[in-house]
Order: structure tokens, then C-alpha cells, then sequence
């Protein structure tokens, strides 16, 4: 079984924490595939996509420079399926093929965790809080800087976490 080395989408590497590489016979043709398990944030910036270039240095040394249409599949981490048609699959003998209708597909998620992800690369997501404070506080953070006030409530939900693990 063909094994992916690392990937490159529109030129940037990116992190993949676990692959599979295979062609799917279908009664239209034959499709290369590919599923990643990505970062939230990878997965954000490219899962809406349309179509993205493609270098796919493999484990053997072979690379794949192609488009692939995206695909983003819902549930469990954060992936992608990319995939293109293709015409000849001469080029591809020692890659796994599976008919459009088997069920075995790869089971890239095993081993991972939504954990292990974001001790890579952890996303961070804007929120806004309604709050009741003295009018003292109150008037001090509508003078703070938005980047020393993410610092603050980071900070202080990480002691906030710790103490909560020592009681």
C-alpha cells in the first residue's frame, strides 16, 4: 500500500496527522483519492474550496502534482477528501483499489484525537460575551486593547481551569 510523505496545497505545506492514497473504481471511471486528517484551521481555510493544486510527496519518493476537487466529509476530526479523475491508472500500480461500492474504505481516524490536533496547531475562535460588571471594571476593559484582552481572559481561564483540577 502507496504511503503519503507530506502534502502541499497551493504551494503551502501543511500538517497531516494521518493519510490514506487509493483509486476508486466506479462505473465512470477511476478516481485518485486522497483523505487527510487536517487541523481545524486547514480545514477551514480549505474546505470550502472548489478545486486546489495538489503536490503529494509520497513514501517512496514518486510526487503527484494534480487539481483535486475537495470534499469535506461532516462528523468525527477534521478532514478532507480530495480527489480527481483519472484516465490511465498505469502510472498507479501499487496503490489500493476499491469499487465504488466497497465499504472498507481507510480508516484514517484511528489513533487521533481531537487532542493531539490541537497540541499542533490550535484554532482560535472569536466570541463575544455579555457581562455584568461594576461600572470601575467595566470602564477599565472599554479602555484595554483587543490583543491584551484576549491575553486577560486566556490567562485567567487557564487559572481558572487549574485550580478547578487541584480542588
Amino acid at each position: 500500500m502507496v504511503e503519503v510523505k507530506s502534502v502541499k496545497i497551493d504551494g503551502e505545506s501543511i500538517y497531516v496527522f494521518n493519510s490514506a492514497i487509493y483509486i476508486v473504481d466506479s462505473s465512470t471511471g477511476y478516481t485518485l483519492e486522497l483523505d487527510l486528517i487536517v487541523s481545524e484551521i486547514v480545514e477551514r481555510k480549505y474546505g470550502e474550496e472548489e478545486n486546489l493544486i495538489l503536490e503529494i510527496e509520497l513514501l517512496d519518493g514518486q510526487t503527484i502534482n494534480t487539481i483535486m476537487h475537495v470534499q469535506r466529509l461532516s462528523g468525527g476530526l477534521p478532514k478532507l477528501n480530495l480527489y480527481c479523475d483519472l484516465n490511465d491508472i498505469g502510472e498507479y500500480q501499487n496503490f489500493q483499489v476499491f469499487s465504488e461500492n466497497n465499504i472498507s474504505f481507510p480508516q484514517i481516524e484511528e489513533g487521533v484525537s481531537i487532542e493531539d490536533i490541537r497540541k499542533i496547531e490550535m484554532p482560535n475562535e472569536q466570541v463575544r460575551l455579555k457581562l455584568t460588571l461594576p461600572i470601575d471594571q467595566a470602564e477599565w476593559i472599554k479602555k484595554q486593547k483587543q490583543g491584551d484582552l484576549n491575553e486577560i481572559i486566556r490567562e485567567a481561564i487557564s487559572e481558572y481551569w487549574k485550580k478547578r483540577a487541584s480542588d
